[in-house]
């Protein structure tokens, strides 16, 4: 009998995407030359409005927003949004992580102004038409083309004074978006594609800057495996790793870059003896056929990262209600039927920081065709 192949349905994004060593005044002002903007408001956190004024100091900047916070909390997006119209920009410039483009996206949202982004961590938000704003402990997020930047100017220099540490959640936070695109509920073989390198290039260049954080051609490769992540998380959606972290993130304002490199290996746990062709796709990125898993945990093992949700400052006795909260946002696609009692368990030991596992999965926990639920 004739095997006739599933359909394959593919969005690609459009955007100007720019790497650079060293480059990054004279990459951002070509930028802002070619989007045609006069008036520019600079988006930067307090941490880096000194970095985001030397870049712009030759632009026609007329405000500085530095009123960034984690999440994106709904008065954050007020404001920007009022500093956009009082000044009457043509064009948002964000010059920081995730929370800033996120920031950057809020604006964009309402005002459909033009985004030029300037990453300094491995976020990756910087790739995707996707927003996110908390209110109330609730952290929503969609999708639409206005918040995603027209152009992202990348300079690997930019990311020689950060941290060990956030280097290394920042990293795993675009490896989970890899990851998170094998299972996620558009996942498709070029997003697959994306990823796999995408993987490859962070396994390979993380455990070299943990080494030399001054090595700017594992940073630069870092920026790639980066934005191959993000144009794989973009292309196929959020998985379950993502609305895991989103609903805690928004929920109890945990660190975002942290919380990810926490998640991560658990839900790949849950979810791998479910998805053979995600772990094909893990084993091959990370050169470890037989025990992909494995190969994850002992990269986790070089780079030290942060190990439970207690150190991020989730309260134990708030798991019951998380467990709650995740349930109602695992998506349909995930390979695996999740019980409440498996998030509760997962959440635990993300908690107390155990040891990830591989979870067996039981015939009946399996999507099939016939049985998609």
């Amino acid at each position: 009998m004739t095997v006739v192949p599933s359909p394959v349905v593919y969005e690609s994004w459009g955007q100007r995407v720019v790497f650079g060593s060293g480059t990054v005044r004279a990459d951002v002002a070509a930028a802002v030359a070619g989007l045609g903007a006069s008036r520019v408001l600079v988006i930067a956190a307090d941490g880096e409005r000194a970095l985001a004024e030397d870049i712009c100091k030759d632009l026609p900047v007329v405000a500085v927003f530095g009123g960034v916070r984690p999440h994106v909390p709904a008065d954050v997006a007020q404001a920007v949004r009022a500093a956009a119209h009082e000044h009457a920009a043509d064009l948002l410039l964000s010059v920081g992580g995730g929370s800033t483009t996120g920031t950057a996206k809020a604006a964009a949202l309402t005002t459909g102004l033009p985004i030029l982004a300037v990453p300094t961590t491995y976020a990756g938000s910087e790739a995707t038409p996707v927003w996110g704003l908390t209110e109330d402990g609730h952290k929503r997020t969609g999708v639409d083309p206005k918040v995603l930047p027209k152009v992202v100017v990348y300079d690997a220099t930019l990311m020689l004074s950060l941290p060990t540490r956030l280097s290394v959640t920042s990293g795993l936070n675009a490896l989970a978006h890899c990851v998170d695109a094998w299972w996620a509920p558009r996942h498709n073989p070029i997003s697959s594609a994306l990823a796999v390198e995408g993987v490859r290039s962070l396994a390979s260049a993380l455990p070299r800057i943990v080494a030399d954080g001054q090595d700017v051609v594992a940073r630069r490769e870092i920026l790639f495996g980066t934005y191959l992540g993000a144009v794989a998380f973009a292309g196929a959606g959020s998985g379950l790793h993502h609305k895991v972290c989103h609903v805690l993130g928004g929920a109890y304002d945990l660190e975002h870059a942290a919380l990810h490199s926490v998640v991560l290996p658990h839900v790949v746990g849950l979810n791998l003896a479910a998805a053979p062709d995600a772990a094909r796709l893990l084993g091959a990125a990370l050169d470890e056929r037989t025990d992909p898993f494995g190969a994850l945990l002992a990269l986790y093992a070089q780079l030290e990262p942060p190990y439970s949700l207690r150190e991020l400052g989730l309260p134990e006795e708030q798991l019951d209600r998380a467990a709650d909260l995740v349930m109602a946002q695992v998506p349909d696609s995930n390979p695996r039927r999740v019980t409440r009692d498996e998030m509760r368990e997962l959440l635990g030991r993300a908690y107390r920081g155990d040891t990830p596992v591989p979870v067996p999965v039981p015939l009946t926990a399996l999507r099939t065709k016939e049985h998609p639920r």
